[in-house]
């Protein structure tokens, strides 16, 4: 079972393999359901995105095709998950962990969605994991369509677009750098997980203070 696993993780961060067997097809799909179905939380994103650019900069994919169809893809996969949450509501906090599901996830989305409001919706899709449950969390909360259709497009533009649009740009310019796309690949994957790993150091120093904010009397530390 965990050979399988492992196997499927390999397959599914082949990036540059997956664009070259799927085309089109495959980059729409994976946006699609990482965007809008639990189990797609695990998808890479951000990286398969600027891989496609770069690789339609190349001439592999057309840019034309790609950039419109990524946008709306976001856009409907988003769709999906505030509906599951309109319908499914607090149901959702009650389901058991399982290997696709899992709570804390949920959780995660539902405090970014608490701290930031109704910008979670565009500020979500730049954050791994998040942008997967970030749509049911809103949908859960009841927020108001129009409003939640309008951010909804203004982060499937700027994400979709923006990620395709800067590999491409990333193409063009510099040569040959598809021979460097792990180099790429691994840099999109640090600043897509940095600023989780930001929020956690804070909330980790902001818990050290806590703990250290109140000194002990004389006669407690007698």
């Amino acid at each position: 079972m965990m050979d399988t696993v492992l196997q499927l993780l390999h397959t599914v961060y082949d990036v540059q393999g997956l664009i070259q067997w799927g085309g089109l097809l495959m980059v729409c799909g994976i946006v699609f359901v990482e965007t809008g179905l639990f189990v797609g939380f695990f998808l890479p994103g951000d990286s398969l995105l600027v891989t496609a650019g770069i690789f339609a900069a190349a001439g592999v994919l057309k840019i034309g095709s790609l950039l419109p169809a990524v946008i709306v893809c976001a856009i409907l996969g988003d769709q999906l998950g505030y509906w599951i949450g309109r319908h499914a509501g607090q149901a959702l906090y009650g389901r058991q962990d399982s290997l696709f599901f899992k709570r804390k996830h949920l959780e995660r989305a539902h405090q970014f969605y608490e701290t930031y409001g109704g910008k979670t919706v565009i500020l979500a899709r730049f954050a791994p994991i998040v942008r997967t449950f970030c749509p049911p969390v809103a949908g859960a909360a009841n927020m108001n369509y129009a409003k939640y259709f309008a951010y909804d497009v203004a982060g499937g533009c700027l994400w979709g677009g923006g990620m395709i649009l800067g590999g491409y740009f990333l193409g063009s310019f510099i040569p040959n750098i598809g021979q460097r796309i792990h180099y790429v690949i691994a840099v999109v994957v640090f600043l897509s997980l940095l600023p989780a790993i930001i929020g956690a150091l804070r909330a980790r120093g902001a818990g050290a203070v806590k703990s250290g904010a109140l000194p002990m009397s004389h006669s407690e530390q007698e």
